[in-house]
């Protein structure tokens, strides 16, 4: 995989390319010319849950310890359901981190990302989206799954199991088992890269299929496979944000930072309001040293969102290291407001106290 950069814009032009008109000067923050609202519909303010009692495709990821491909892969198959959408960002309930929790619970059993679909979708009536709801009740013996009915296992089509399988069976009784390793996945593609061509699209339900496995093969550790699925993607249907904002996400896991910073300024100028992959940007600047470059996109998305904690985050981890510890603790404490219950406040109010002054 190359990591070669042929362009070398200005500071200027990237700048401008994060989403900004300019890098920021310091300790001053510019007006907004538009600013994007976080729940953008006609409902009344005191109808919607709040952002503290909600988490981001990144929160979720972070809690339940797995890549965030794979919680898009549960979003985009409707295991788990969003409470809000805003642009490129989704935002969950807590009752859907439960969800989470139990499909990470079937993963840990061995299973891959879509043979959990595939098993799911055979033991509820509405597939595996219903299935997936009652997650909690879903017992898993080796690569078999069954759902606990009044006090009854039922396998796939309804069909009651043998009582020398059943007994004493509950679904704590899963044991986690080690990850699938590489070789387990099947790297089968339904149209393999080397066949896809710009003017041959694959049909939606085939990208469908290189999406989820490249969530597979990025659960289970096979990065550049997953980079590959992606790219099939990019090449027959051309370039989409969303698509090329998870090749950077990949690119970044492997440790590509350079590559992975090319394709992050893909997605934007694909998708100015594509926050996800400007906030990234942010960090992947701030990682490869280009400091100033990586406040002018956090900037950017603060000013089009000022309610993006995870973003406030991010910002308050950048100011800190650029010796800007005041400003720091601005963005901590506005993170605690919009997140107090994030997988990340319990840091925040540790960063918090620790830069408290001592009072004699």
């Amino acid at each position: 995989m190359s990591t070669h950069v042929t362009d070398d814009p200005s500071e200027q032009s990237l700048a401008r390319q994060a989403g900004v008109d300019a890098v920021p000067r310091r300790g001053r923050r510019s007006a907004s010319s538009r600013s994007i609202p976080l729940f953008p519909d006609d409902r009344p303010e005191d109808d919607h849950p709040g952002v503290s009692r909600l988490y981001t495709v990144a929160m979720m990821a972070d809690v339940l310890r797995v890549p965030r491909a794979a919680v898009r892969h549960w979003l985009r198959g409707g295991l788990l359901e969003p409470a809000r959408r805003s642009g490129s960002i989704e935002w969950f309930e807590f009752p859907q981190l439960v969800v989470g929790r139990q499909l990470v619970r079937l993963l840990e059993a061995g299973l891959s990302l879509r043979d959990i679909d595939t098993k799911l979708a055979g033991l509820a009536p509405g597939g595996a989206a219903d299935a997936a709801r009652m997650a909690e009740r879903i017992v898993a013996d080796g690569r078999r799954l069954s759902i606990l009915r009044n006090d009854h296992l039922v396998g796939a089509g309804g069909q009651l199991q043998l009582g020398f399988y059943t007994h004493g069976l509950t679904p704590a009784d899963a044991k986690p088992t080690a990850q699938p390793s590489v070789a387990t996945v099947s790297i089968t593609t339904p149209l393999a890269a080397d066949e896809t061509h710009a003017d041959d699209p694959l049909d939606p339900a085939s990208v469908v299929d290189l999406l989820d496995l490249a969530a597979d093969l990025e659960a289970a550790g096979a990065l550049s496979e997953a980079a590959e699925a992606l790219r099939a993607v990019l090449q027959a249907q051309g370039p989409t944000a969303q698509v090329v904002f998870m090749l950077a996400e990949l690119l970044y896991r492997a440790g590509d930072l350079t590559a992975a910073r090319e394709r992050y300024y893909a997605a934007v100028e694909l998708d100015a309001d594509h926050l996800e992959a400007r906030s990234s940007l942010g960090c992947v600047l701030a990682e490869l040293g280009e400091h100033e470059l990586a406040l002018a996109a956090l900037d950017g998305v603060l000013r089009q969102q000022p309610d993006y904690a995870d973003a406030h985050w991010h910002m308050a981890g950048l100011l800190h290291d650029v010796g800007r510890g005041f400003e720091s603790q601005g963005h901590l404490r506005t993170f605690l407001t919009l997140a107090p219950e994030s997988p990340w406040a319990t840091m925040a109010r540790e960063r918090l106290a620790a830069a408290e002054p001592i009072v004699t």
